[in-house]
């Protein structure tokens, strides 16, 4: 998350509290046969993908539970801020929701805070749960070894390239990179030959929040090595590392030589959504390294309609550092639906949360986003091996994916790298400068006991 300052924890506690005064008002609060929903919906207008989704579901949940109600609660916010406003409703008994959508990445957070509720009593009898495949169920559990929530999808992440800039600049269209030097080199290509077009995004900084240590950096840093950030047989985080100061190195570069977007658009926190509404579509960037979610903006339902959009984008992997083994890399995430644990009707929101795990309902909400299916049931259905194009690509990389440490202090690690990959974007600081910064944070952390160094 990003470092909140003191005006800045003030406005984010009172969007929250206003967010809570809005979804937590009305009649169905106390109602125990009405179980209320909080998930994200989306800033940009356009993005509805969610709330249509939830609407059908609320529709069926209530056809099939005569009597029992789905009260949704909405929580428009960037994805930072609705960390914050989600954290601050489940803080009170009068505003928690029932069922909350939890990113992976703050669960063991969330738990320590004593926001969440485990789910093995209910997982234990629950045959569907043999269903999902191993990685996904370990990203919702705690390091107390319980499960705090079911996940709804997962994603991967490579490399988009436009073939007609590709084309433009003499660059194969079945590009297909083997280290990162061949990255660089492509986009130091389009730079001499098409002018006026963005030769590679790699999101960095604050302003991008996760998604700039995950998209950007620990594509980078998982290249380099095994266990390059967190080693789990020590329960040590790294520190010092030469593939920490060569990701720094890459992201450096990218901005020094001008390859990437001008640093003020590289740390707006709305990058994401230019990115995938504006700068593809239109022409204005070659290289994207993204997730596999970018087709659902535009299909003919998305929010930026881009009916050409499969003939002029190509996927490819993205490749370690050198080209060794398994000479890709990926990182993936996912959210999951979990159980507030200042609710009083955990039996209701567990019908809630299996409902939305039905093989049907699962693979609707997996094709509608363009989410990674984590079902093997799903996985397998002609329906979701047709629903978009490149499905069969993304979803092969899972098997050399990576999956950030689940661990409660986390975000605070993540803001660590989002600071020293900022302070390389702006030129304030050097690789070898940033990442010393980093250390010196890392340690403040986690404490001395808790690193080792490489």
């Amino acid at each position: 998350m990003r470092p909140t300052t003191p005006v800045r924890l003030i406005a984010l506690t009172a969007l929250a509290a206003t967010s809570v005064v809005a979804c937590g008002s009305g009649s169905g609060d106390d109602d125990p046969d009405t179980v209320k929903v909080a998930y994200q919906r989306s800033t940009d207008n356009k993005v509805r993908i969610m709330d249509t989704y939830l609407a059908m579901i609320k529709r069926r949940f209530e056809q099939e539970n005569p009597g029992k109600k789905l009260r949704l609660l909405p929580v428009q916010a960037s994805l930072e801020d609705y960390y914050a406003k989600i954290q601050q409703m489940m803080r009170s008994a009068k505003t928690a929701p029932d069922v909350v959508r939890e990113d992976t990445f703050l669960i063991n957070s969330d738990i320590t805070s004593g926001y969440l509720r485990p789910l093995d009593d209910k997982l234990a009898d629950w045959k569907d749960w043999d269903r999902f495949v191993p990685a996904a169920k370990a990203s919702a559990r705690g390091v107390d070894g319980k499960t705090y929530g079911v996940p709804d999808g997962t994603d991967t992440r490579a490399l988009w390239f436009n073939k007609e800039i590709f084309a433009k600049a003499g660059l194969p269209t079945d590009w297909r990179p083997r280290t990162w030097n061949d990255v660089l080199d492509a986009a130091r290509a389009v730079k001499r030959a098409v002018p006026g077009v963005v030769p590679l995004n790699v999101y960095t900084g604050k302003g991008a929040g996760e998604a700039a240590t995950m998209q950007g950096f620990e594509m980078l840093l998982y290249g380099t090595g095994p266990d390059p950030l967190y080693v789990p047989a020590s329960r040590k985080w790294v520190a010092g590392s030469k593939g920490f100061r060569d990701s720094l190195e890459f992201v450096r570069t990218v901005y020094a030589e001008k390859l990437g977007p001008e640093p003020s658009d590289a740390l707006d926190p709305n990058i994401s959504t230019h990115v995938a509404t504006d700068w593809l579509p239109a022409g204005k960037l070659a290289i994207d390294l993204d997730g596999n979610w970018l087709g659902k903006y535009w299909i003919d339902s998305g929010a930026k309609p881009w009916p050409r959009w499969t003939a002029v984008m190509g996927r490819t992997a993205f490749p370690t550092q050198d080209g060794r083994d398994p000479g890709r890399v990926s990182l993936s995430g996912g959210w999951t639906w979990s159980i507030g644990a200042k609710s009083a009707k955990a039996d209701l929101a567990w019908r809630a949360i299996a409902f939305l795990q039905t093989p049907d309902n699962a693979t609707e909400w997996t094709v509608r986003d363009g989410q990674i299916a984590v079902r093997d049931d799903v996985a397998a259905s002609a329906r979701y091996r047709s629903s978009m194009p490149g499905i069969g690509f993304f979803t092969d990389l899972v098997k050399d994916s990576h999956w950030r440490p689940a661990l409660p202090v986390y975000p605070r690690v993540s803001n660590a790298i989002q600071e020293a990959m900022e302070s390389v974007t702006t030129g304030d600081a050097d690789a070898t400068k940033a990442a010393r910064g980093y250390d010196e944070r890392l340690r403040s952390i986690v404490g001395g006991a808790g690193v080792t160094t490489r």
